[in-house]
């Protein structure tokens, strides 16, 4: 009988947010493939697991090599665990190239759901998440990271990101120039102790980050040409109000003339 491939979503902060399922998995799988297994360990730890499984890295430097060692183990009916250092694994960290592997070889692939810097952002961010973008970490040089933006200036999406404290400033000035002056937020530290969310406008957001402690991971969002945020439809509804408040007021102006002339029949 093949193994299954577990993908093992971990708490990217709090580690409350380990999830019963996951729990489970890493205490009884003997073998986890993780992008630092240091880090991994450390989790372990944390979560009083003991920890006598055999840890191997999984990582952008190493994805091929691993990847054939995840599938021997699999063919040989051992159970294996993916783990990112944070998150779920493959959303912008290794994972991938071997699911793709498992699945186009025909092994069984189980996702356990967990906590998501994403998803967690978005919802935090007070934009529209009706529909979203999400789309890693931008380019480092700017003409290319111009283009990144390009890429999504007529769209409706919230447009989702990484990027790191180094380079927060530049890219967030590199989406001013290109998308205009539309809202943004900016998450550091999702679910710690310093958890921390701008929420301004594009204008306003490099000036703010200046003075902001830049700290841990940053999850940026950007408005989509979506219609809660036009002015043209913001002035439509409240036409649309004002009708509605009108309309109202002559319905019970006519509902208290009817009353009058009852009593005055009666």
């Amino acid at each position: 009988m093949s193994g299954v491939l577990y993908v093992i979503a971990t708490p990217i902060g709090n580690l409350e947010d380990i999830t019963l399922r996951s729990l489970r998995l890493l205490k009884t799988l003997k073998h986890l493939a993780c992008e630092d297994t240091r880090t991994t360990r450390f989790l372990l730890g944390r979560l009083s697991i003991e920890v006598d499984h055999h840890l191997f890295a999984y990582h952008e430097h190493n994805e091929k090599k691993a990847t054939e060692k995840v599938i021997e183990l699999l063919e040989m009916g051992t159970d294996v665990g993916l783990v990112s250092d944070a998150g779920m694994p493959g959303v912008s960290d290794p994972g991938y190239r071997v699911v793709s592997r498992a699945v186009e070889e025909g092994y069984k692939v189980e996702v356990c759901p967990g906590a998501s810097a994403v998803q967690t952002a978005l919802i935090a961010s007070g934009l529209p998440f009706s529909s979203y973008t999400f789309k890693g970490f931008p380019p480092r040089k700017e003409g290319k990271r111009r283009k990144f933006f390009e890429e999504e200036k007529d769209l409706p999406h919230t447009l989702i990101f990484f990027e790191s404290k180094h380079r927060i400033i530049k890219t967030m000035e590199s989406a001013f120039a290109v998308l205009g002056n539309r809202m943004a937020v900016v998450c550091f530290e999702l679910t710690k102790l310093h958890e921390t969310i701008v929420r301004v406008p594009l204008s306003e957001m490099a000036s703010t980050l200046e003075v902001t402690d830049l700290r841990g991971e940053i999850t940026a969002l950007i408005s989509g040409v979506n219609p809660k945020f036009n002015d043209e439809d913001d002035e439509d509804e409240q036409e649309d109000e004002k009708s509605s408040e009108e309309r109202l007021s002559k319905y019970k102006l006519k509902q208290m003339e009817r009353e009058e002339e009852e009593n005055e029949g009666a």
